[in-house]
């Protein structure tokens, strides 16, 4: 199997847990004289099994991220990388758009009312943030490639 079925497969089996949680809530407690729609018994018994196969999933992947090597280090550092580019991207963005005044809504009205004025170079924070973008998706683009080309280990 390759790393990106089995993230494929955990990605599943992490919405089929969480499906599962809200119908064992939904089935913990009934009205006397009522039946319930679903057993929580049974649903809760599924979603340990669940569990235990997304367990081992996530063993192997990372395992299987650390041994693959990817550029000048593994697959676990190029996950590193490319979350904190997306963090570093959205830092600037959000910079440069509280700088630009994107949150402050309204203008000015009237020349009498004060002028908000930007601490921060919000042309350079955007330059700054499309370079990132470039990087992020270079490193997202390698890690894809990688993902469909590297074998999961056991």
């Amino acid at each position: 199997m390759k790393l990106a079925e089995a993230l494929a497969l955990r990605s599943d089996a992490t919405k089929r847990v969480e499906q599962l949680r809200t119908r064992i809530v939904a089935n913990a407690r009934y009205q006397e004289g009522e039946t319930p729609a679903e057993d929580a018994v049974e649903l809760l018994a599924e979603a340990g099994s669940t569990m235990d196969e997304l367990e081992s999933l996530i063993r192997r992947i990372n395992r299987t991220n650390s041994a693959t090597p990817l550029g000048s280090g593994t697959m676990t550092d190029a996950l590193a990388r490319r979350d904190v580019l997306r963090l570093r991207h959205s830092v600037l963005t959000a910079a440069a758009d509280a700088a630009a005044g994107r949150a402050q809504g309204m203008g000015r009205q009237l020349r009498s009312e004060l002028r908000y004025l930007a601490a921060l170079p919000v042309a350079e924070l955007r330059a700054r943030a499309d370079r990132v973008a470039v990087e992020l998706r270079g490193v997202d683009v390698d890690i894809q490639r990688t993902n469909w080309e590297a074998d999961l280990l056991d």
